[in-house]
C-alpha cells in the first residue's frame, strides 16, 4: 500500500522532464492521449470520434473528477491530446492509448523510438479497449518495435500495479456498454471476445513501463457511470484499477 502522500513525489519528476521541453501543465495529474492516424472512428455517446478519442469527452468528465475526490492528486479538468512526435509527451508521465486493434495503430519509427525513450525516461503508458487475438497481435507488433526484445506478460496478482491504493485481489470483467445484453428482469450478461486479461511490459529493474487492458474496456465504465442500464460494480472495478494504474504510474 502507498501512502497518498507519495503521490506528490511524481511532482519533482514531472517538474523536471517540464524544464526540458519548456511546457507548463496546469496541474499535478493530466490524463494524457495519445493521437495517432486511423481510419474510421467510432460513437461516443452523442459523437463520433476517432478511435483514439473513442470515450471522449464524457469518460473524462466522469472519470477525472472521481480521481480527485479519490485521491489527494490535483487533477486537471481535461485531457491533453498529443501525437509521439510532440515534445509535450514528455512533461506528463502518464500516456493512455485507446483502441489501438481497431485504429491499427502503426507509430513510425520515429514514434517508436520516441516511445521508447520516454518509457526508458520513466513514463508509463496505458493500453485499453482491444479485444480478440486479431487486435492483440496488431497491439504487440506495435509494442515490438517501441520495446524490442521486450515481451508481455501476465501481471501476477502481487504486483504493486494492483495494491497501490485498491486491493485488487478479485478482478473481473470490465465490458464496453455495446458488450451487454439485458434479460427481463434487467439483468447484464457480458458478451466478449474472450477472457479478461492483465498484460504488462517491464523494465530490467521491474517497472512497469506498459499496461494493457485485452478483452477490457474500462473507459466505457468511466463513460457510463451514470447510465443506469451499465452496472455500477463494473463502474467501480473500472475507477478502481484505473486509480491504482495513475498511483502507480505517479510513484514508480
Amino acid at each position: 500500500m502507498v501512502c497518498l502522500a507519495c503521490l506528490f513525489a511524481a511532482v519533482t519528476r514531472a517538474q523536471n522532464q517540464r524544464d526540458l521541453v519548456g511546457d507548463e501543465p496546469e496541474a499535478e495529474f493530466h490524463l494524457s492521449r495519445v493521437v495517432y492516424g486511423t481510419i474510421g472512428g467510432g460513437n461516443s455517446g452523442w459523437f463520433f470520434n476517432r478511435w483514439w478519442a473513442i470515450d471522449y469527452p464524457d469518460a473524462e468528465r466522469h472519470f477525472l473528477p472521481a480521481l480527485r475526490r479519490l485521491t489527494r492528486l490535483v487533477v486537471a479538468e481535461d485531457s491533453r491530446h498529443l501525437p509521439l512526435s510532440d515534445d509535450r509527451i514528455f512533461a506528463y508521465p502518464f500516456l493512455f492509448l485507446q483502441q489501438p486493434g481497431a485504429g491499427h495503430w502503426q507509430p513510425s519509427d520515429q514514434e517508436a523510438q520516441r516511445l521508447r525513450e520516454y518509457l526508458m525516461r520513466g513514463g508509463f503508458l496505458l493500453v485499453d479497449d482491444f479485444h480478440g487475438e486479431y487486435e492483440r497481435e496488431i497491439l504487440e507488433a506495435a509494442l515490438r518495435r517501441v520495446l524490442p526484445g521486450r515481451q508481455p506478460m501476465e501481471i501476477p496478482d502481487d504486483d504493486s500495479v494492483m495494491h497501490t491504493l485498491y486491493d485488487l485481489d478479485e478482478r473481473f470483467q470490465i465490458p464496453g456498454r455495446r458488450h451487454l445484453r439485458f434479460g427481463r428482469g434487467g439483468e447484464a450478461t457480458a458478451y466478449m471476445m474472450g477472457p479478461a486479461r492483465w498484460l504488462g511490459i517491464y523494465d530490467d529493474h521491474g517497472r512497469l513501463l506498459v499496461a494493457m487492458n485485452w478483452n477490457i474496456d474500462m473507459g466505457d465504465g468511466w463513460q457510463h457511470a451514470d447510465d443506469p442500464y451499465y452496472p455500477a460494480d463494473m463502474t467501480g472495478m473500472a475507477y478502481r484499477l484505473a486509480v491504482n494504474y495513475v498511483a502507480y504510474a505517479m510513484t514508480h
